[in-house]
């Protein structure tokens, strides 16, 4: 029951200390149906009965008022065809990394580690829009096109996963990539060349 997975996923985040407050949300592609975290509700207090389905288009099939920035998941998965799950947080090394400044264009973490490189790949960066806001979603609708893992401005993160298992991986890789770029900030560190790192 992907319901059931969903609420699994959320308690699992939650646990690892990824959403404090009542921060976050996550959604799931069953079918042409988007199941999706409500409004106001802390990832590890989510319930099946709380979980909102909506149609592609963003009209409420059942449940409660979904979060605010379910458009925000919608162009995701608009833009990735082949995602099946997206998972948004404000993790605190995430949103830590998200707040520096960065070249245009550029990947805001740096590759520090084989692992970063493969299991992340090319990470965007989306520009400040308030939350829940028509250009954050049109922000990530773009980036998300060429990048499974995103970062928000000011905001924290978002990633796309073939399903909800691997969502949470990346999720979990994502904000131990961003712990190691703040842990090693301003010392100098070697990056390794994304081209032959992996072998």
């Amino acid at each position: 029951m992907t319901a059931q997975r969903l609420v699994d996923a959320c308690h699992a985040l939650a646990a690892a200390g990824l959403s404090p407050g009542s921060s976050g949300n996550a959604s799931a592609r069953e079918g042409d149906r988007i199941l999706i975290t409500p409004t106001g509700t802390a990832l590890r207090r989510v319930a099946v009965d709380d979980i909102t389905e909506l149609t592609l288009d963003g009209a409420l099939v059942a449940g409660p008022p979904p979060t605010k920035e379910w458009a925000m998941h919608l162009a995701a998965y608009r833009a990735r065809p082949d995602a099946g799950a997206v998972i948004h947080l404000h993790s605190p090394a995430a949103t830590a990394v998200s707040c520096l400044p960065h070249a245009p264009g550029a990947d805001p973490l740096p590759a520090y580690t084989p692992y970063r490189i493969r299991m992340l790949g090319r990470v965007g960066l989306v520009g400040y829009a308030p939350p829940g806001s028509d250009g954050l979603a049109e922000g990530v609708g773009t980036a998300a096109a060429t990048s499974a893992c995103l970062l928000l401005a000011h905001h924290g993160s978002l990633v796309c996963g073939p399903d909800l298992t691997r969502a949470v991986d990346l999720a979990e890789e994502l904000e131990a990539a961003a712990a190691l770029t703040l842990a090693l900030d301003g010392r100098g560190a070697r990056e390794l060349d994304r081209d032959t790192a992996w072998g």
